[in-house]
């Protein structure tokens, strides 16, 4: 992947590095090494943290000195999604990517451009001799894709500017203020099986060629949920009479990314094939009805398998575990009344394991407001428990909450007026940002989060769009001269 044709040329080469180096969530290591050993050779500050965050520094350049301190922050790890076919390692391989109409794209999986882009935005402005700026601190952490430990693991004392710039959001021209907490719902439980009778055949139903997504940005599109569908699926055979039983069942990889690929083995009585290849053939056309325009490429298949295991789930357990898993909510909750347009609570079931001895589920919960989340997390928990399985609420974040008079707002809407000619939308959004857990270790900062354009973040075809990130170079090196000296630090 060249990408040195590119402009700006520092960001895209940070970028490359990135590209280059695996990153997946709790195991940022390599890459979060190599640059602490690039910042070093120029005599940049490098810390690393008790949690393991890297924080770059550099003094302010000459007239900045009584400036406030900024902090721009992101985050080193990615989410890691490819489609089915794809033989790409993500703790050994590179991203690999390709320039098409002005959008640089990696077409079998994600690119990393979240939050890739930010943090080469934020190495570039670190790097450079040609911007002013004041003290300038750089805050990448870990784990941000699968729990927010790295934030989470922040001491007061990790930085000393009081204006943080967050660069992970997607869409350029948009200035966000506020953003969702969440929970995860983890199910966990040991289930009841049985053996297999004699004279009956294994098949493996599969629901693919979905589009995937951010659970937290694209949450409200509608689009399928291959784990949800399957569900569906089994739960229509058996009020159709198919009688099977439960083998496994597994979907998803991510928590917050919308499940794309889910299949479940099931073993039924020889003679049930044909039953069997009816319901299924109504369930298709009716999913496929449902997602047209939405999610076009659904595949519901029937695959054969060549033997049958030796054991599945007892028939008490298996109808407890797709009832439950069937009802669990999914999707939006509730829309807000305070930001319109926003959604405010949903809920998406991201990961699924089972097999004939036990249950793994994630949920992830989010929602604007703190008791929201608290509310749809314990339903669930509540759900599952009804059910028979143990269901626990972990490593809850707060959400940020929006603060419209911020002074770095003010300062950003000038900028950007002044340099692009016209109008920034302020927003909020539903996906989880680290800002709210900033906020909670330093609540005196002023916080403000912009990024270029990102599309299909959290799954295969991820891309960005290589225009943006030349126009959010330019505000950022923009932003940074123009801080006065005076500036609020909070509205």
């Amino acid at each position: 992947m060249d990408l040195s044709r590119l402009e700006p040329a520092a960001v895209w080469r940070h970028f490359s590095t990135l590209c280059r180096i695996p990153r997946p969530s709790r195991h940022e290591q390599a890459i979060r090494d190599e640059l602490a050993a690039w910042a070093q050779a120029r005599g940049l500050g490098v810390k690393i943290d008790s949690t393991g965050n890297l924080i770059l520094s550099k003094p302010a350049t000459p007239g900045y000195e009584n400036h406030p301190g900024v902090v721009l922050q992101g985050h080193l790890d990615m989410v890691c999604q490819k489609n089915g076919g794809s033989s790409h390692d993500f703790m050994h391989d590179s991203i690999k990517a390709e320039l098409r109409d002005g959008w640089l794209v990696a077409d079998d999986t994600t690119l990393g451009a979240d939050n890739g882009i930010g943090v080469a935005l934020a190495l570039a402005a670190l790097e450079s001799d040609d911007v002013a700026h004041p003290a300038l601190e750089v805050l990448l952490t870990l784990d941000e894709e699968s729990g927010m430990s790295g934030a989470h693991g922040l001491k007061p004392d990790a930085v000393r500017g009081r204006l943080l710039i967050n660069i992970d959001t997607e869409d350029w021209g948009e200035f966000y203020l506020g953003c969702a907490g969440g929970a995860d719902v983890v199910i966990e439980a040991a289930l009841e099986s049985e053996p297999v009778a004699m004279r009956h055949q294994a098949v493996r139903v599969v629901v693919d060629g979905l589009r995937g997504g951010h659970s937290g940005v694209d949450i409200h599109l509608q689009r399928g949920n291959a784990i949800k569908l399957l569900l569906r699926v089994l739960q229509t055979l058996a009020a159709a009479g198919v009688d099977y039983r439960v083998a496994t069942l597994e979907g998803g990889t991510a928590r917050n990314a919308l499940a794309r690929e889910a299949q479940a083995l099931i073993v039924l009585a020889d003679g049930g094939a044909e039953a069997l290849q009816a319901a299924l053939a109504r369930a298709r056309d009716d999913i496929a009805e449902e997602l047209g325009g939405v999610d076009d490429g659904f595949r519901l298949r029937l695959l054969p398998e060549p033997g049958v295991p030796s054991r599945v789930l007892s028939d008490d357990a298996g109808r407890r575990v797709l009832a439950a898993l069937h009802v669990a909510p999914h999707g939006v909750r509730r829309m807000s009344q305070r930001v319109p347009g926003v959604v405010e609570t949903s809920s998406n079931l991201g990961v699924l394991r089972v097999d004939a001895a036990r249950i793994h589920a994630t949920l992830m919960v989010r929602s604007l407001l703190d008791a929201g989340t608290r509310e749809l997390a314990a339903e669930i928990v509540s759900l599952f428990s009804l059910a028979g399985m143990a269901a626990s609420v972990r490593e809850p974040y707060p959400g940020w909450a929006p603060n419209p008079d911020s002074g770095l707002l003010a300062l950003f809407q000038t900028v950007y007026r002044r340099e692009f000619g016209g109008e920034a939308a302020v927003k909020v959004i539903h996906a989880g940002l680290e800002c709210g857990i900033l906020t909670a270790i330093w609540p005196d900062m002023d916080m403000i989060s912009f990024g270029p354009n990102i599309r299909g973040a959290h799954a295969p075809g991820e891309r960005v769009e290589v225009a943006s990130v030349e126009q959010a170079w330019r505000l950022l090196v923009a932003v940074l001269a123009s801080i006065p000296p005076n500036i609020p630090s909070r509205g």
